[in-house]
């Protein structure tokens, strides 16, 4: 694709932002659009993790040990280029702990982190002892643990914004409250742009980085896409002096995050914030965007962290948030282009570790379209890869779509034919 090609993003979160900087600085003509304000859905309600110890050797731990070097260089960058009165993306390598109850579950996660440490991950297998070294507030019951010293965070609000700083000062235009309704069609049927609520935005390439929401906004531009939403809730503690000092999980975690599952289920995710708050994980559960409190919900967050932390018994909990996940059945991000759709791209279906990913997979998606070598090997996020292929409807051309081309070369009596 030509570097200087017109590109609209469809989704200003943290994938969006992600996309938008790396394209922008690599020369092409970027214009973001998302139906409400900036990283204010999915990125606005996580914890901004940058993990490597959730994941199991394999693509996506291929990807996200590239990202946690690219957030320790970006966290600087950020800060050198747009300055010290914009906000910190408050980067910090506070490291992972997984810890857990049972010999059954130490002989488990020893298995797991030797596999890890064959592909590169920093993986401490630690005593009990050694655990409550690291973490003095402990529960008794705790056996062992691994420690994970790579492990790091941003927040995710502010880390988004400063790479939509960053696109913007590139040359990016954001464009928030503007909904994408339909494509523009090219002559050839190839994607020529979108249909928004405030008017047509032509493009040479769409890419579609809505999240939970990106299932519902490919099929306006008339492809298909097997995202789902995977609703989370997290609680947040009144704050206190800090006595978590890591990112602490029990052994659960993992098995929830590559969980099919559509029932509850959940697992301790513990840490501390820079204002003394705790943030107590994780809940994952598909009901759809149903938004309705379950109280059964952080309920069971409170007594599955108190089994990690007693001391959070006697602590008061100010409120909870909810978000939804975008959920891939096969447990890996879509990035690159649409089989069928000539012109529409992704960069999305990352669940929980959107943050973490969200530097390589902006770099993976400007080399995909614009022709650059990219860091990784990008066929294990194909939108044609097998385990997709096997999901796929036979037809997918039930939604109707506009054939235009660019507004500015037809008359206003050449819009409007409707494809079957």
């Amino acid at each position: 694709m030509d570097v200087a090609a017109d590109v609209v993003i469809v989704g200003a979160g943290i994938l969006g932002a992600a996309c938008a900087r790396a394209l922008a600085r690599a020369g092409a003509r970027v214009t973001v659009l998302d139906r409400g304000p900036a990283a204010a859905a999915t990125s606005a309600h996580g914890e901004g993790n940058l993990l490597v110890s959730d994941k199991g050797p394999g693509p996506e731990l291929e990807l996200a040990k590239v990202s946690l070097r690219r957030w320790a260089a970006l966290a600087d960058e950020l800060a050198d280029e747009l300055g010290p009165r914009f906000p910190s993306v408050e980067h910090e390598v506070k490291g992972g702990l997984v810890v857990v109850t049972s010999a059954d579950g130490l002989a488990g996660l020893r298995g797991f982190a030797q596999a890890q440490r064959a592909s590169g991950v920093d993986a401490v297998v630690v005593t009990a002892e050694e655990a409550r070294e690291l973490e003095p507030d402990l529960a008794p019951g705790v056996v062992g643990a691994v420690h994970y010293p790579q492990d790091a965070q941003v927040q995710p609000v502010a880390a988004a914004e400063a790479l939509l700083a960053s696109a913007r000062r590139a040359g990016a235009e954001v464009r928030t409250g503007v909904e994408v309704t339909g494509p523009l069609l090219g002559a050839d049927g190839a994607l020529a742009g979108v249909v928004t609520s405030q008017g047509e935005v032509a493009a040479g390439a769409v890419v579609v980085a809505a999240g939970p929401w990106s299932a519902e906004v490919t099929r306006r531009l008339g492809s298909w896409l097997p995202v789902r939403p995977r609703r989370g809730m997290v609680l947040v503690t009144t704050p206190m002096h800090q006595r978590i000092r890591h990112k602490v999980y029990d052994g659960d975690y993992f098995a929830a995050t590559q969980s099919a599952g559509a029932e509850l289920q959940t697992s301790a995710v513990i840490e501390s914030t820079r204002g003394g708050t705790v943030l107590i994980g994780s809940s994952r559960e598909q009901v759809g965007f149903d938004e309705r409190f379950r109280a059964e919900v952080p309920a069971e967050l409170a007594r599955r962290a108190v089994a990690v932390f007693p001391f959070l018994a006697r602590t008061q909990v100010m409120r909870s948030y909810l978000g939804f996940r975008p959920y891939m059945p096969d447990h890996l991000p879509v990035i690159g282009q649409d089989p069928v759709r000539a012109g529409l791209w992704f960069a999305t279906g990352h669940e929980g570790a959107g943050v973490g990913l969200a530097p390589a997979t902006g770099d993976l998606l400007a080399a995909a379209l614009l022709g650059f070598e990219p860091a990784v090997d990008p066929s294990p996020y194909a939108a044609d890869r097998q385990t997709l292929r096997d999901l796929r409807p036979a037809d997918v051309s039930d939604v109707q779509v506009t054939r235009v081309t660019p507004a500015s070369d037809m008359s206003e009596g050449a819009r409007g034919e409707v494809l079957s």
